[in-house]
């Protein structure tokens, strides 16, 4: 889809962020961690291209849909058996190499809030796994977990769920933002007003364009000069 041109100032109350890749630098940890995980699981590699799928989505959900893909069963005990492998190799790493802010990031947010704008964050991992990486961030609105909804990306639960939260009604005054396909679509599905891939995490300009959205950013930190 064609990005559109920016226009002077965005009007939005809500700003629903992504973790890692988006707010924080996890090093790839998480995915990495997921595809091992899972390689473990059926006893072979994850292709890059079927791993790319679910890099966004909940980690629940990806487990069992790495396993489907590669023909194992995509639920029942294998994949709880997978996932707790997931859960506690996570925990290690993020242990060993604590996520770290993202440049101008925590800047941007505090900004951000300091004009008024909610800045809730999203993340596909449960509230558990994600603090390391929202211990880094400093101060925000609300956190939403994969394990609070009904369904994690691309379905739009987490936004529906950062509104409630926040106290935001109109999704027209929401900006979602994030480094994946799966972000983007969340946000899309949301009826977000504005739809932000940023370029900070596993995905170009080129793989983020192929999804509809309403801007491309280099970072987060660039939201402060959209906002009126």
């Amino acid at each position: 889809m064609t990005t559109f041109a920016l226009p002077d100032r965005l009007s939005f109350r809500l700003a629903a962020l992504d973790l890692a890749g988006t707010t924080v630098d996890d090093g790839g940890l998480g995915d990495r961690v997921l595809g091992e995980a899972v390689a473990e699981a059926v006893g072979r590699p994850v292709p890059d291209d079927v791993l790319e799928m679910w890099k966004g989505s909940g980690a629940h959900d990806g487990v069992a849909g790495l396993l489907g893909a590669l023909g194992a069963p995509a639920d029942g005990p294998d994949v709880e058996k997978a996932y707790a492998d997931f859960t506690q190799r996570l925990a290690t790493a993020y242990r060993d190499q604590p996520p770290t802010p993202l440049p101008g990031v925590p800047e941007a947010i505090a900004e951000l809030r300091a004009r008024g704008v909610k800045v809730a964050v999203q993340t596909g991992l449960t509230a558990d796994l994600a603090e390391p990486a929202l211990a880094a961030l400093g101060p925000v609105d609300a956190v939403v977990a994969s394990d609070e909804v009904a369904a994690s990306r691309p379905a739009p639960y987490l936004v529906f769920r950062c509104m409630e939260r926040t106290g935001v009604r109109d999704v027209a005054d929401v900006l979602v933002a994030g480094d994946t396909p799966n972000d983007l679509a969340a946000g899309t599905n949301a009826g977000a007003g504005h739809v932000v891939g940023v370029l900070s995490g596993a995905f170009d300009a080129d793989a983020l364009g192929r999804e509809p959205h309403t801007h491309l950013l280099s970072s987060v930190a660039g939201l402060p000069s959209l906002l009126g």
